[in-house]
């Protein structure tokens, strides 16, 4: 048995009630004793009570349920603190305003406790994002920064790397993945694009790694932005309003984020900057894999993936040889190293 039929049969009995009360008291009043005057208001009442009372009932209260979970929990948290806010100063005010000449006296205080209310829900829901940046840069002057956070972007979840790195403990700030990136994840895997399906399910499941294995603490956020409605923008106003870092390797995320005074932390540049630093001279062994684009190079990559050029060396495609550094260039795709087989007896 639902709530709802349930509430329907009190509804109706309650207003059945009702109708008989005023069927009885009209008859009384007008001293017509006909009973089925009473009749019809008592089945009218009953009527009434079973076709009515969901839309006084369950359905209100269901559609403010919905209404309720679809606003974000800090928007509630905040709206509450700044209702409580309003009460208590109109509370202090309820007094010298009741001293006030009739008929001020009597319903000033009431106006002024719903004024002081919403103003107050209103100022805390629409400038929460400044007041927690203000927070936050005052706790961080006096030396108590509190919990720092980074966030994750989609395409670092599913690069993957970000896993290896936090079991390290280089990152000394709480990972935060806002559900608006999860909703994305989530969305990318769904996809009918066999690619796309892929590189989603991996995301999910370095998510889950991330979760289970990793040093730094790693939290599922609802904040967000509602003013934006691009995943990348509502990341880039997010991390601005907590004053955090972005972790990614999306260049575009990267320079917008930079443009809008954003830190970001690329995981491409990390493995740049810590990739082995050969010098001209040093030797070293590489896997020949392939031919270059020059006649007769050989190209093999060191375990960082760094490619090796090595001059001559296309006769070796298949075999691992020592080679000597003749030197080293940096691009935008990342180090190439050059080199040459080791003369043989002076030649």
């Amino acid at each position: 048995m639902s709530l709802e039929f349930l509430l329907r049969w009190v509804g109706a009995f309650v207003m059945a009630a009702v109708g008989w009360w005023v069927g009885t008291t009209l008859a009384a009043r007008s001293g017509n004793e006909d009973v089925r005057s009473i009749i019809v208001l008592t089945l009218s009442g009953f009527a009434a009570g079973l076709l009515l009372t969901p839309y006084f009932t369950t359905r209100p209260a269901s559609w403010l349920r919905r209404k309720i979970r679809q606003i974000p929990a800090h928007y509630l948290l905040s709206g509450t603190i700044g209702l409580a806010l309003g009460l208590i100063i109109a509370a202090l005010l309820a007094l010298p305003l009741s001293m006030l000449p009739d008929p001020f006296g009597s319903f000033l205080p009431f106006v002024a406790a719903v004024i002081l209310a919403y103003l107050g829900v209103m100022t805390m829901v629409t400038r929460e994002r400044d007041l927690i940046a203000a927070l936050h840069a005052r706790f961080s002057r006096n030396g108590s920064s509190g919990e720092r956070y980074v966030l994750l972007d989609t395409s670092v979840i599913i690069d993957g790397r970000i896993a290896d790195i936090s079991r390290t403990g280089f990152i000394d700030a709480i990972m935060l993945v806002p559900r608006f990136v999860l909703n994305e994840l989530q969305h990318i895997a769904d996809s009918n694009d066999p690619l796309r399906r892929n590189r989603g399910r991996r995301g999910l499941e370095m998510l889950n790694r991330l979760m289970k294995d990793s040093e730094t603490p790693l939290e599922i956020t609802d904040m967000d932005v509602p003013e934006f409605h691009d995943v990348d923008a509502k990341l880039v106003a997010l991390a601005r309003d907590l004053n955090a870092a972005i972790i990614t390797n999306d260049y575009n995320l990267n320079k917008v984020a930079e443009l809008q005074g954003v830190r970001v932390l690329n995981i491409n540049e990390l493995a740049n900057a810590v990739k082995t630093i050969m010098l001209p001279g040093e030797s070293l062994k590489v896997h020949i894999i392939q031919e270059g684009k020059e006649p007769n190079q050989g190209v093999g990559y060191l375990d960082d993936g760094t490619m090796v050029v090595v001059e001559e060396g296309k006769p070796y495609i298949g075999k691992t040889k020592e080679v000597v550094v003749t030197r080293v260039l940096q691009t935008v795709a990342g180090r190439m190293i050059f080199a040459q087989l080791p003369k043989k007896n002076g030649r």
